[in-house]
């Protein structure tokens, strides 16, 4: 049976990166948490910082939208499901409007159709003059479907310019939502990977800081107001599942692995896993009490030493491995699982050492963009040849594995090029690699995974018995 749900919603999106599109969300979020409202912040594409900050400026979970990772077919359930009990929802877009993996997949303006949301676009209008109207009104013509409903200029040098580019934008007939004038005091903390992770600096000071500006620059009442124009969203009614929690996994969650997307974790409670947390950094072993572990992304190399010194925390994650208990990674993780990891200045520092590689911090980006994984052998995530939907984005390499017996995880295939490539690696109870992948859009996969936990967790009980 299909229901109709009414969401006020609004999409913010950009030109292009670096418009200062995330400091514009993020200071309306907490503004408008600010205003007394319960606002469920979204982030289109696969980032897992941003989110964070989301979710702190909020006070709610920040999740992704990304139609690459989750089919499209199921993201108004889980936008539906994530904004229950919201007064608002805000999107935050990905690169520029109409910016995306090959043929504009997971793209801003796709989510904006599908979620049938109207659409602010930031517009960094330093240096810039009446032409901030033609770019205004080149991005509403390229794609009429989109319902872009005005803009929020950006990074203003004085009163003088705000009225001569709102005076453009009249010519237009396109509105304008915010004039932010430019302070460089006001900015987001950065490093390699983009955003600083919150957990790693002030970040509720910052918010607060940035919230303050734009709940004085920006026309919250009308972006409420524009919000409500959005259309009842259609989606199937069900009755969720009580499923029996008769697993327990181990999460890695700390300052050094943070990325995970809260609907995919949800996955596997769902399935009947129930989720342990632990720290790698802090904790001296894992909980006693789990059946598997998953290592996520995060900045091994930035607490390089803190990981290596934790010796008691390394020797419980080898005994587990010793018991067969399985272990799944990703980026950040399997680089802690590895043999060790040199770091930017090429120090080198000691990890687990579960898998016969070593990661090599580079100074450049190593690889980004949307992939996709084909399983080489049978292994805890699936069968061989399954493919897995995923997403890659790292500066270290996966180093000293010229062996040709290496039990190659992967064939990745690189969506915009077609390249093909060898990667992570999977043997018996462990699978680690840059893979990030959704279990939400993997079912099949996160499905096999419990199985497998389930199957371990019965090998041990019928051992004492």
């Amino acid at each position: 049976m299909m229901k109709k749900v009414n969401i006020p919603r609004v999409v913010i999106a950009a030109t292009q990166s670096s418009s200062g599109k995330t400091t514009v969300v993020t200071g309306i979020l907490r503004a408008l948490k600010n205003k007394g409202l319960n606002v469920q912040p979204y982030k289109v594409g696969p980032d897992y910082i941003d989110p964070s900050y989301h979710g702190m400026a909020a006070g709610r979970k920040g999740h992704n939208l990304d139609t690459w990772l989750v089919d499209e077919s199921m993201i108004n359930d889980l936008f539906v499901q994530e904004s229950k009990d919201a007064d608002i929802a805000i999107i935050e877009g990905v690169m520029g409007l109409y910016d995306g993996g090959k043929n504009g997949v997971s793209s801003t303006a796709q989510l904006a159709k599908k979620l049938n949301a109207p659409v602010i676009l930031v517009i960094n209008v330093q240096s810039m003059g009446d032409s901030a109207a033609a770019i205004a009104l080149g991005f509403k013509l390229y794609d009429s479907d989109v319902n872009l409903a005005g803009v929020i200029l950006n990074k203003l040098g004085s009163l003088t310019h705000k009225a001569l580019i709102e005076e453009a934008m009249k010519k237009i007939n396109v509105p304008v939502y915010g004039a932010i004038f430019r302070d460089d005091s006001v900015h987001m903390p950065e490093r390699h990977l983009g955003l600083t992770p919150v957990g790693e600096n002030n970040a509720r000071e910052v918010i607060e800081k940035i919230s303050e500006k734009i709940a004085q620059e920006v026309y919250l009442d009308e972006i409420i107001e524009l919000a409500k124009t959005a259309p009842a969203i259609e989606v199937e009614e069900f009755e969720a599942e009580n499923i029996k929690k008769d697993i327990t996994i181990g999460i890695a969650q700390d300052k050094a692995f943070s990325f995970y997307y809260p609907a995919s974790l949800a996955q596997l409670e769902n399935l009947g896993a129930k989720l342990k947390f632990f720290s790698p950094l802090e904790d001296e072993t894992i909980p006693d009490d789990v059946d598997a572990l998953i290592f996520g992304g995060g900045f091994p190399e930035v607490f390089a030493q803190e990981l290596m010194q934790n010796t008691s925390m390394i020797k419980s994650i080898r005994k587990a491995n010793e018991r067969k208990m399985p272990i799944y990674a990703e980026c950040g993780g399997f680089m802690y699982l590895m043999q060790g990891i040199y770091d930017f200045e090429q120090r080198f520092y000691e990890m687990v050492g579960l898998i016969p590689a070593k990661a090599q911090m580079n100074k450049k980006l190593q690889t980004v963009g949307y992939v996709k994984a084909k399983i080489l052998q049978d292994n805890i995530l699936g069968k061989q040849n399954d493919e897995i939907k995923g997403h890659e984005f790292h500066f270290s390499t996966q180093i000293d594995t010229q062996d040709e017996s290496f039990p190659w995880a992967f064939e990745f295939t690189k969506m915009r090029n077609n390249m093909k490539y060898k990667a992570g690696y999977a043997k018996d109870n462990i699978v680690g690699s840059y893979l990030h992948l959704h279990f939400l859009g993997s079912k099949q996969n996160a499905k096999y995974f419990v199985e497998k936990i389930r199957a371990y967790k019965k090998s041990l009980e019928m051992e004492e018995n």
